[in-house]
């Protein structure tokens, strides 16, 4: 299945090779645009609309549906009736209408995180790429009031973090992480820190629970959908490698060995990958490793963490149903559940092409699995669903898919994307912040000049950001931030308008008769009825009265 790289109703197009979620398979931090994400940075809700208005008329290609997929899904509307609506609104049309659509809600079993907006971001890690524009993630996230996942191994690889015997004394670099998120911090939202073996090993828990309280979510992984082995970076010194080694990681190829630092040296290696160590490699039952499991969330709850999650990959159906029922048994506030099809800073690409579950795959048994769970009486965790998902479309799909047990979308790339747009703006239009920021640009490339040239003019979400924090605070904050707020009014303008149209005014409506199938293949994998065998009998029903 290919996907068109160019949109020419809402203006947009692809720089490298389209993938379903509508991002470029390789996405690059200093690009000029103008994906739908990238140019939403900017516009906002402007780009849920054709261009050119009163020039032109636009028409759908999509209405053609080949193969199983979130594209496959279609949208089901109603031309009566109302469900959801917030206390004070009646059922009036003056009432009814889209920006009235309540699109906040919260997850948790006992501790409910509350969020503004039903998405969250993926996991931002050690790979260098999210340490460069954390102050855009972190910053944009607490405002607009989503979680945000700071991943694996931040402690790990950073030089200035202190570690003996399992205990961190220092970790500035998961300090600034954390503190950049709470510095707007408002109620809504949460910070999320992942820990995988290593981190396990260094105490990470240990170090966040004394230093941040309740302050943060812990979140044990077990894996993602771009790869089934531990995650990966590169870095291009040897003394680099060396220390990564010393700190217990797996480095490839082994910078101790002296053939490679020979090789290094003569430039035949340039690059070392570090890996991460694969979980459960000493447990060889389903009984072992839920005892294993239930034993890592009594130490944390012993720690004194309220609010605990669970991070699992594209593997099989029988590690799916352990992490649903573990998660559930557990009593865990969150469960992603991550597809293949979703992204990553580094991991092997034939890897990433061709291991695992496609994400609607995964979500529809993962539905299916919470169902049988809930019919034991179990309330069953909430589940927040990842991989390749990027927009207000696939939100509302894949709430209406997962519902009534999914709260939450993780988008993990195109929440990215407006803090390398934004900082490639902030490091020409301030160019003494252009290397604090990660700047790429030395001028402004056609496609962001053509909508202005300054920060209020080339930001849809200026004002409105500017009224939540002041004018005097505007000055601290980073561009990605202003750009990440922007794509959010986007996202969130437009599954308002789409829930309007299902009729439904409050998330907690979503329901699966929402979506219908458009070929069989997707609904014999996902239960959800075809499109012309939806309310037909209904329909016969009229046409026979």
């Amino acid at each position: 299945m290919e996907w068109p790289k160019s949109n020419d109703v809402i203006g947009t197009v692809n720089r490298g090779n389209p993938a379903e979620s509508g991002l470029c398979t390789l996405c690059r931090s200093d690009c000029k645009g103008r994906c739908e994400t990238w140019l939403s940075s900017l516009k906002g809700r402007k780009i849920l609309y054709p261009r050119d208005f009163g020039f032109v008329t636009a028409g759908s290609a999509n209405t053609c549906h080949l193969g199983v997929c979130y594209n496959s899904l279609r949208i089901q509307g109603y031309n009566y009736g109302v469900s959801g609506l917030p206390a004070g609104l009646s059922s009036s049309a003056d009432d009814c209408i889209f920006p009235n659509v309540n699109i906040e809600g919260s997850f948790g079993n006992e501790v409910k995180t509350k969020f503004r907006l039903p998405i969250m971001t993926g996991a931002l890690g050690s790979t260098f790429i999210a340490a460069k524009y954390w102050d855009s993630f972190a910053t944009g996230a607490a405002l607009v009031g989503i979680p945000i996942v700071i991943g694996e191994n931040v402690v790990g690889i950073d030089k200035e973090a202190v570690i003996n015997n399992g205990k961190i004394s220092k970790a500035p670099e998961l300090d600034r992480r954390i503190e950049t998120f709470l510095k707007y911090y408002d109620g809504y939202g949460a910070i999320i820190v992942q820990m995988n073996v290593e981190d396990t090993r260094n105490g990470v828990a240990e170090y966040v629970i004394n230093k941040y309280g309740d302050k943060a979510i812990i979140e044990l992984k077990w894996g993602q959908g771009a790869k089934d082995i531990g995650g990966e970076i590169q870095v291009d010194s040897l003394d680099y490698a060396l220390f990564l080694k010393e700190r217990g990681y797996v480095v490839d190829p082994d910078p101790a060995k002296p053939e490679v630092q020979e090789a290094f040296r003569h430039g035949a290696v340039k690059s070392f990958a570090r890996h991460s160590r694969l979980g459960y490699t000493d447990m060889s039952s389903v009984e072992k490793v839920s005892e294993s499991f239930m034993e890592s969330v009594a130490h944390l709850r012993r720690l004194g963490y309220k609010r605990i999650s669970l991070k699992t990959g594209s593997y099989g159906m029988e590690a799916l149903a352990m992490a649903i029922k573990y998660a559930t048994d557990a009593k865990l506030d969150l469960l992603t559940v991550d597809g293949s099809g979703g992204g990553t800073g580094m991991s092997p690409w034939n890897m990433m092409e061709t291991w695992g579950v496609p994400s609607i795959l995964l979500h529809s048994k993962t539905i299916e699995y919470a169902s049988i769970l809930a019919a034991k009486g179990d309330k069953v965790v909430d589940i927040a669903l990842a991989g390749g998902l990027a927009r207000e479309d696939h939100i509302f799909k894949a709430l209406a898919l997962g519902a009534p047990y999914t709260k939450l979308v993780c988008m993990g790339r195109a929440a990215m994307i407006p803090g390398f747009l934004g900082s490639n703006i902030e490091g020409v239009l301030k160019p003494e912040r252009k290397a604090k920021v990660n700047g790429n640009w030395d001028e402004l490339p056609i496609s962001v000049r053509e909508i202005g040239a300054s920060t209020e003019e080339l930001f849809a979400g200026y004002y409105d950001l500017q009224k939540k924090v002041g004018a005097d605070e505007m000055k601290n904050i980073p561009y990605g931030a202003i750009a990440m707020w922007t794509l959010a009014d986007k996202l969130a303008a437009g599954l308002q308008q789409l829930m309007a149209g299902a009729r439904r005014f409050d998330l907690s409506q979503i329901s699966r008769g929402d979506v219908f199938s458009a070929n069989r293949e997707t609904e014999r994998e996902t239960k959800i009825p075809f499109i012309t065998d939806v309310l037909d009998e209904s329909a016969k029903k009229i046409l026979n009265s």
